[in-house]
């Protein structure tokens, strides 16, 4: 048997060095430093301080050390260890979803580009960490849609350490109930909630394995969603007694709030079959009698709903949600740069009408060249709550056109002659906007959005209502046809 220290000794591949504050405030890190292979990886651990970082190679002049944290996990997780844990068919261990080595000198395109989301996304949570449980509660919303056709943040067939990283600065600003409200409704982001959190739990029973070599103290992963049990669904003929339906789902809603039933004991007693036909089931008898019941109870209704047909008045039904809730106006692009450390972000100061202009981060550096951001006149949803985004502090979203994928994205913008800082509504729509707390909270741009766009002619409208200003209607800038306005 190998002792702790000759493991240690032999340990030739990285040695990271933190202290054990910086540790016990980041359960990822403290996570894949457990999970480290112990014969490629030390770890020295001080008391004190803010130490961080990560040697790889002899312990000579020659070693390259890194001191971002995220770009440490990142090298922990694959080249830094000969991709140790990034092997694709040992999941839990993938956390690069497999791209490391294919992404290595160019091999793989695919891979690049998920390398690079991974990177991106670690950005999304480190500015996730800084802000608010409303910025994380809004991040949600976005989440579901950005994951209605996807499993996990980039291509992968596990969670990677973006997706770990991000779940854990989501859930280290939200939780319990607060967490529950948030992510109802939407149905893709609970998914990934629940099963990055189920991943979690794998990861620290892997991490228990290397206790005997390792120093690590275990990670404290915080609390997340409990995964509410999903019973399977239950067939019937449609000629049933009412009874036996509501016996059946009775039974199922038992056994899943038990965790479900334990094989070879029943939890209900199920309907059987004394006559011809063989197995479970109705017998002949019931299933006329069940038909015949349920012939006579819609006759019932039908004749009911004939003698008191529906009268006007009554309560007024709750005013349906439209777009006149967004503040959209009209600004100006006074000056814009490139951020200093994300790469697909421009910074701008927007004039938007009021006593100084707004500073807003817009993902666009794939789009535009710097030189064609300036002087823009553009549209500026004006009601969302302040967030940093990558450190930057950006008040309000640059609207802009963009086809399904992707891939083209141009501005969205008023006609020449729209007066700066005047709102944009729509055609039907004259109603005031909501206040930027209630737009967070109730998630309603996520709600108007998908119906935002543009027509066959470019033109920027809503369910079919056209954006009205007063000098005319707005539009995608190169006239996109029919293309997400977000």
């Amino acid at each position: 048997k190998i002792s702790a220290s000759t493991m240690e000794a032999q340990s030739a591949l990285a040695t990271l060095t933190v202290s054990a504050p910086i540790l016990a405030s980041d359960p990822l890190l403290a996570l894949i430093a457990s999970i480290a292979p112990p014969y490629q990886t030390k770890v020295a651990i001080t008391k004190k301080g803010s130490d961080l970082s990560l040697s790889i190679g002899a312990a000579d002049s020659s070693a390259s050390v890194i001191t971002h944290r995220n770009a440490i996990l990142r090298s922990l997780c694959g080249l830094a260890l000969h991709n140790a844990l990034d092997t694709i068919g040992s999941s839990p261990l993938c956390f690069l979803g497999g791209h490391s080595a294919t992404s290595f000198a160019g091999a793989s395109p695919t891979s690049a580009i998920a390398m690079a989301g991974i990177s991106s996304w670690m950005s999304v949570a480190d500015s996730t960490r800084q802000g608010s449980a409303d910025d994380a509660s809004v991040l949600i919303g976005q989440l579901n849609d950005y994951l209605a056709g996807r499993s996990f943040l980039v291509p992968s067939s596990a969670p990677t350490v973006a997706d770990f990283d991000l779940y854990l600065a989501i859930v280290g600003k939200i939780s319990g109930e607060a967490l529950e409200a948030s992510v109802n409704g939407f149905n893709n982001a609970r998914r990934w909630l629940e099963q990055c959190g189920a991943t979690l739990d794998e990861l620290k029973i892997v991490a228990s394995k290397n206790a005997t070599y390792s120093k690590v103290p275990a990670a404290v992963i915080p609390k997340g969603l409990n995964p509410k049990p999903r019973p399977l669904p239950l067939f019937f003929y449609g000629e049933e007694d009412e009874s036996v339906v509501a016996a059946a789902a009775a039974a199922t809603s038992a056994a899943s709030k038990a965790g479900g039933a334990k094989p070879g004991k029943a939890t209900a007693a199920a309907p059987t079959n004394s006559g011809s036909g063989g197995g479970g089931g109705l017998t002949d008898e019931q299933k006329k009698a069940a038909a015949d019941k349920k012939a006579a109870k819609n006759a019932a209704k039908a004749a009911k709903k004939k003698d008191n047909p529906k009268k006007g008045g009554g309560a007024a039904p709750a005013a349906a949600l439209n777009i006149s809730a967004l503040d959209i106006r009209v600004g100006k692009i006074i000056k814009a740069w490139e951020h200093e450390t994300a790469d697909k972000l421009y910074c701008e100061e927007i004039d938007v009408g009021e006593d100084k202009p707004r500073q807003i981060a817009s993902g666009l550096r794939p789009f535009y060249k710097l030189e064609e951001m300036q002087n823009r006149d553009v549209l500026v949803l004006c009601n969302l709550k302040p967030m940093n985004l990558v450190g930057f502090p950006s008040h309000g979203m640059v609207l802009c056109a963009s086809n399904a994928d992707h891939t083209a994205v141009e501005f969205a913008v008023p006609p020449q002659g729209a007066k700066i800082g005047e709102r944009v509504t729509f055609e039907g729509f004259d109603g005031e906007p909501e206040g930027q707390n209630k737009v967070a909270k109730k998630k309603i741009f996520q709600a108007l959005a998908p119906d935002l766009k543009t027509d066959e002619n470019g033109m920027v409208n809503w369910k079919g209502a056209k954006s009205v200003t007063s000098a005319g209607q707005c539009k995608a800038v190169n006239g996109m046809a029919n293309a997400q306005v977000a």
